[in-house]
């Protein structure tokens, strides 16, 4: 029998630093999604606090643990939607800190998280890199996730799909300039026969101006629905399988 998955991706409206901002804004976004029929909603890289790298590094109250009460009202809005929140921290976890994808399940429970293998930049500095893929069964479809320049990694996508993911997850940011970037890395993972959905930034975070364009796409690479530069806005897709 075929399976499908309502998939939402994010473009947030990001105040610089300010995880309570920010978490009042992903409440609203995940909310509206899931009213929309939403089983899993996405965010960008870092959404949380923005690609603020370094307030990151010089304020502890940028990063998060997995128990952090202030992450209790995405929590909330995942039980009352019924929905999975994919969530961009700096996770601070077992010593390290992790430049890391949150992922809340319907319960309000962290179901996992995954942290950035491919660093690059200032990043290589303050995060420790992942070591280990994560692929989520969500309503019976898998979803393998990636951040960013993970994405532009060649063998990242192909041992996702290996791994049986039938989604390529992204959670990113790209600056304006880059449009081609983002184009060539979901030509990368729909190759491999994976859906692609991904949520990135609109608009201004840390020192990148970006341009929307979030979106989901079939494995021939075709939209199925894509933003524009919309701010504090997002989109669902039916993927099918």
């Amino acid at each position: 029998m075929p399976k499908s998955l309502h998939i939402a991706v994010a473009q947030p409206r990001t105040s610089p630093a300010d995880i309570p901002a920010n978490v009042e804004e992903h409440v609203r976004l995940i909310a509206d999604a899931a009213a929309d029929g939403a089983d899993v909603c996405v965010f960008p890289e870092l959404s949380l606090t923005g690609y603020e790298l370094d307030a990151i590094a010089s304020d502890p109250r940028c990063r998060v643990g997995k128990d952090d009460p202030r992450l209790e009202p995405l929590r909330q809005a995942c039980r009352d939607g019924g929905i999975h929140a994919l969530v961009g921290v700096a996770l601070e976890e077992g010593g390290q800190l992790l430049l890391a994808t949150l992922v809340f399940g319907p319960s309000g429970d962290t179901v996992d998280h995954y942290a950035k293998q491919h660093l690059h930049g200032h990043e290589l500095d303050l995060f420790t890199p992942g070591t280990r893929h994560v692929v989520l069964d969500i309503g019976g479809c898998r979803l393998g996730l990636a951040i960013c320049y993970d994405a532009a990694v060649p063998r990242h996508a192909r041992e996702l799909s290996q791994a049986g993911a039938e989604v390529c997850v992204v959670s990113a940011l790209f600056g304006v300039g880059s449009e081609d970037r983002l184009r060539e890395q979901v030509a990368r993972a729909a190759g491999l026969g994976m859906w692609v959905a991904l949520s990135q930034y609109s608009g201004t975070t840390g020192p990148f101006e970006t341009f929307g364009g979030s979106g989901v796409w079939r494995p021939d690479g075709v939209a199925v629905a894509e933003l524009g530069k919309e701010i504090s806005a997002y989109i669902v897709a039916v993927t099918s399988y």
